[in-house]
């Protein structure tokens, strides 16, 4: 719950102003505003009702239980950050999670770059750093029923907070201590919400190199070696690159080429 004090200083979203001028075709098309969650993938998972959900935005300015990947926890103070998830109904089953995922990811990279002009760089398969340091998150979680699969992608973003270093596993930052001055978040959002779905309806098309193209763009793994977990095994190899459709792929020190997906992969430098 907020405090008094964190009260008084939450600028809250306005759901009719996040969809004023939103100009998307999918992505975006309800949007709905909370002050408090448990988190907002639940919500968005909650509010499936068939395949007229499809498209609904879930933001909050705080979340109770906010996770990210691999069952950690995503830490933001109330109304300092971006928090929101996006639900997609794929009944023909033309959206590979893979795909989504990556499109994600790299929707909030271009949309940092085109809203502080700061260099944003991918870490496979849902960091978005600046400078070395995590500034955003993305959480894909897929179910299947009576044939019509649904996604729900979980997005954080460190605008103007991020977690202390002895809360976190790695190092980081948010867009206002790196670009040296405020980030609006409304309209940060609006912008990953674009490019999101653009590429959501390049994907859906079945044009995944141009996704291809752009996240190598940002990719700051190439050729690093590294140790994989996935599906209870252990591989050691280098990246050699990143398919929207396979996963991670890597050629081991057996020489064998391996691709790994993101949702059950986990990844250590060597």
């Amino acid at each position: 719950m907020y405090s008094a004090d964190e009260r008084k200083t939450v600028n809250e979203f306005d759901a009719n102003e996040m969809e004023k001028g939103l100009g998307t075709r999918r992505v975006g098309r309800c949007v709905l505003c909370f002050r408090e969650v448990d988190s907002t993938n639940d919500v968005a998972w909650d509010s499936v009702r068939g395949v007229e959900a499809d498209g609904l935005v879930i933001f909050a300015e705080s979340q109770r239980r906010g996770r990210g990947r691999q069952g950690r926890r995503w830490l933001s103070p109330p109304g300092k950050n971006l928090l929101f998830s996006v639900l997609l109904c794929d009944a023909a089953r033309v959206l590979p999670p893979e795909a989504v995922t990556i499109a994600a990811g790299l929707s909030v990279a271009q949309a940092i770059e085109h809203e502080t002009h700061l260099h944003a760089e991918l870490k496979w398969p849902n960091d978005v750093r600046i400078g070395g340091a995590k500034a955003a998150g993305v959480l894909l979680e897929r179910r299947v029923e009576n044939g019509v699969v649904t996604m729900v992608i979980g997005i954080g973003v460190n605008v103007s907070a991020a977690p202390p270093d002895g809360e976190v596993d790695s190092p980081a930052t948010c867009l206002t201590d790196a670009a040296g001055e405020p980030v609006s978040r409304q309209n940060l959002a609006r912008e990953i919400l674009r490019r999101l779905d653009g590429w959501v309806a390049r994907i859906a098309a079945g044009e995944v190199k141009e996704l291809h193209d752009a996240w190598m763009e940002h990719c700051e793994m190439l050729h690093e070696r590294v140790t994989a977990f996935s599906d209870g095994r252990e591989y050691v190899g280098r990246i050699v690159d990143i398919s929207p459709l396979l996963g991670l792929e890597i050629i081991d020190d057996q020489g064998l080429r391996v691709h790994l997906p993101a949702a059950n992969t986990s990844l250590t430098p060597r």
